[in-house]
């Protein structure tokens, strides 16, 4: 028989964990990895902390030195981004109109930052995603005293803390009442909103953006109430949209992501893995609205790797049910497990000093578990969770 060809679109985490993983499982299969961006794969998470402090080299993000990559015996086709895809003839179109054939298909092309039309393109205006996103707004942070972020999620709560630490002024917009709400929901939102708040953060809460301030340059932010936000550098940090442009017309369910089985699998032969794969929940139980999941987390394109690895090379394995996030803000560390739902309570096992440890829940099963400060009573409230807790919790 002819050696299967695998194709991995996207090499990034999720794309280079998944290589690796059907290497590491036997599979000697020819493989072409297709990456948008020059040179080998890197990790996103420390471009919003030690990157943009200059604690990092941007190097230190390579997620494998020159000979492991080489070890893997990859095609890799590096800064080439696929056009198109065409599920019924196993043909992917590339940019510079190369065709490729496959036998395997896995989709890892991620997101990229949500941008505001109605905002002008104005210098020290960014967004952050790529290493060079990154360096480009390290470059204006470093020359200026004032810094807008817009948008109070997790990037724009990382990306003002690393701001503050550099002794800069630094101002947080959001329409929302506090920060992360979305994920962390409104106590716990508060909590993190305070700790902002209290180290010197500026909030402007439950405030829409009316527009930039400058000619060439950005010298500001106004707001809808005709507040001005000082600001010599602005970050856009308002969320993220899969990659998923190209995929139109190709056959696949598109839905804020590629749709997927509980393997992750699209379509046969064809999986999608990290940021760009919406996930069917292996729970019948759950209602129509939690039944698919779109998770832009580190460890989620890990699980989403090794999980799609395993199903390829002969072991059919969906990926773990409890998501795992962590952000390091003003000096410490968030950790959540699962997720928090809109209707859920919340009962703090742990809250002193600055530490606190909560789990939240409703309808008789518990869905998530947050810690500040506290790892070890995190991980065994996790542990919990992925066995199935109940809500409310039962004591030990």
């Amino acid at each position: 028989m002819p050696t299967q060809h695998i194709v991995v679109v996207g090499a990034s985490l999720a794309g280079l964990r998944t290589v690796q993983g059907l290497r590491l499982r036997g599979s000697e299969a020819r493989i072409t990895l297709i990456g948008a961006e020059r040179g080998l794969p890197y990790t996103r998470p420390p471009l919003s902390k030690e990157v943009l402090t200059g604690k990092a080299e941007p190097e230190s993000t390579r997620l494998i030195s020159a000979a492991d990559f080489a070890a893997l015996n990859v095609e890799y086709r590096d800064g080439t981004a696929a056009r198109s895809l065409e599920v019924s003839t196993r043909t992917i179109v590339l940019e510079d109109g190369e065709t490729v054939d496959y036998d395997i298909l896995v989709i890892a092309t991620g997101s990229s930052p949500r941008r505001i039309p109605s905002l002008p393109e104005l210098d020290g205006v960014h967004v952050l995603r790529t290493i060079e996103d990154a360096l480009a707004l390290k470059r204006d942070v470093d020359a200026a005293e004032a810094v807008a972020v817009i948008g109070g999620g997790f990037i724009g709560a990382e990306v003002a803390s690393s701001v503050h630490a550099l002794g800069k002024q630094v101002a947080i917009i959001d329409v929302l009442p506090v920060l992360m709400q979305r994920g962390l929901g409104d106590v716990l939102a508060e909590r993190m909103t305070e700790l902002h708040r209290a180290a010197g953060v500026t909030l402007h809460l439950g405030a829409g953006v009316a527009g930039l301030l400058g000619e060439t340059k950005v010298e500001g932010v106004r707001l809808a109430d005709g507040t001005v936000v000082p600001a010599e550098v602005v970050l856009v940090g308002v969320g993220a949209s899969p990659n998923t442009q190209w995929l139109e017309g190709s056959g696949l369910e598109i839905t804020d992501g590629v749709v997927c089985d509980e393997y992750l699998r699209a379509a046969e032969d064809v999986y999608a893995v990290g940021d760009v794969a919406r996930w069917t929940l292996p729970d019948s139980d759950a209602t129509e609205s939690s039944r698919t999941l779109r998770a832009e987390h580190w460890t989620a394109a890990v699980e989403h790797a090794d999980a799609v690895s395993a199903t390829i090379t002969g072991t059919p394995t969906p990926p773990p049910t409890v998501a795992y996030v962590w952000s390091d803000q003003l000096g410490i560390k968030l950790q959540i497990g699962g997720h928090v739902a809109v209707q859920d309570e919340i009962l703090f096992l742990l809250d002193e000093d600055g530490r606190f440890l909560a789990v939240t829940g409703s309808e008789g099963v518990q869905h998530g578990v947050i810690a500040v400060k506290a790892p070890a009573q995190f991980i065994k409230q996790k542990m919990k969770l992925a066995a199935g807790a109940p809500w409310p919790p039962v004591e030990d």
